[in-house]
């Protein structure tokens, strides 16, 4: 596959997104990946609007997205990564933290900005995976992490 296709040539939806992951409103962190490469990479794009749950109590002054929201976004791209790695037949399956280390905040990520969040498959051994993620907006990095996950057999 080219190093800049996406999965079978078209940008994989919420549609596509929601068959692959089982997380659902209001805890599905992304709403597109542009770029999947089976086995090494996947780019995922969360919107962030005004109307997201959580800006109600962080902090309605001053909206601010909580960072360990955007790791989730960038658990959630991984897994998307996993499912195409490994096949439809692995479609739904739940993915556990197993770590989160070298996590940083680097700016904060406000109503109006779009994440694009960058994760790369370091290694996996059986069903453990680890990553790493970056969080950008407008080029920007908000956030990065290196961390771990299982895949559980349905």
């Amino acid at each position: 596959m080219d190093s800049d296709a996406t999965v079978n040539g078209a940008v994989l939806n919420l549609h596509r997104i929601k068959k692959m992951i089982p997380h659902r409103y209001p805890m599905l962190m992304i709403e597109k990946i542009i770029n999947v490469v089976p086995n090494e990479r996947a780019t995922g794009v969360k919107n962030v609007s005004i109307n997201e749950w959580f800006f109600q109590g962080h902090f309605p002054d001053e909206p601010v997205m909580p960072g360990v929201l955007i790791i989730e976004a960038m658990a959630q791209t991984a897994a998307v990564l996993v499912v195409a790695t490994l096949g439809t037949e692995k479609e739904g399956s739940l993915t556990y933290f197993m770590s989160v280390d070298q996590a940083r905040f680097r700016k904060p990520v406000v109503p109006g900005d779009v994440i694009h969040i960058h994760v790369e498959k370091q290694r996996h051994r059986g069903s453990v995976w680890r990553f790493s993620g970056r969080a950008m907006v407008d080029g920007t990095l908000v956030a990065d992490a290196v961390y771990t996950a299982m895949i559980r057999d349905r």
